[in-house]
């Protein structure tokens, strides 16, 4: 997987990420770890919202990564939920080292659950891997807790790096991987039936089962893809949402 800080040529793809949690548990690091490589230990909380863009490239397709960084403060939570929306993929971050941080995360994985006009690709972060000492929240409940959830998981540090890269990839490839998919079976169902879809009709599309990235757990879902005439065209694309339906009706 290869990374562009420049604007060097256009991307394939353009996913929207929000790094949601509570203030102080190193959400704006983790950003600036992973765009710039960069850290700062006495960095002020954010204000609003801010965000930042990352270029992957993955199978030969370049992807820019839009990434949103939220406040944790209660005062902008207004503000902040507003920019879920279009949102296709998010980091749930936690502090290793304070417990309070982590008996959030129900209400944070609830409120981006109402404000996302989908169910956005969500990996569950552990901060501060390098508070050993201070740990207050054990690897296993975090795990148990992303398990139950059905969230991917996985413990960082921006202050040593440790995989923040990771983390970002890894909701960066499954959005990926998911969307590769749906326009694979999309492309079959033309070859099928030319005449199939006219100018901005909704494709509805039966999705994979796919994998649990740290425990394995199979789950399946129903995926509902909203692609463009112009991608067929050109092999790009233009706009697109995934989201969960209960029951898939014919297309």
């Amino acid at each position: 997987m290869a990374f562009y800080t420049e604007e060097e040529k256009t991307e394939d793809y353009l996913f929207k990420i929000v790094l949601v949690g509570d203030s102080a548990v190193g959400k704006s690091n983790l950003l600036s770890r992973f765009a710039r490589d960069e850290f700062f230990p006495n960095s002020k909380s954010t204000i609003g919202v801010e965000f930042q863009t990352q270029k992957i490239e993955i199978n030969g397709k370049e992807v820019k990564a839009q990434i949103w960084d939220t406040a944790g403060q209660e005062r902008f939570r207004a503000v902040t939920s507003a920019y879920y929306r279009g949102a296709v993929g998010a980091l749930l971050v936690y502090d290793i080292s304070r417990r309070q941080t982590f008996e959030s995360i129900g209400r944070w994985l609830n409120e981006l659950q109402t404000h996302s006009d989908m169910n956005v690709v969500t990996i569950l972060v552990g901060n501060k891997s390098d508070l050993k000492d201070a740990q207050e929240v054990t690897t296993a409940e975090g795990k148990a807790l992303a398990e139950a959830q059905g969230l991917f998981f996985i413990e960082t540090s921006a202050l040593d790096s440790s995989n923040v890269a990771a983390a970002f990839q890894t909701v960066v490839r499954e959005i990926y991987n998911i969307l590769s998919r749906k326009v694979i079976q999309s492309q079959e169902l033309k070859q099928k039936d030319p005449g199939w879809m006219a100018d901005g009709k909704t494709v509805v599309l039966q999705a994979d089962e796919n994998q649990d990235a740290e425990g394995g757990q199979s789950k399946k879902a129903n995926i509902f893809l909203f692609v463009s005439l112009e991608y067929l065209r050109h092999r790009r694309i233009c706009s697109f949402v995934l989201g969960i339906v209960d029951e898939l009706e014919g297309v």
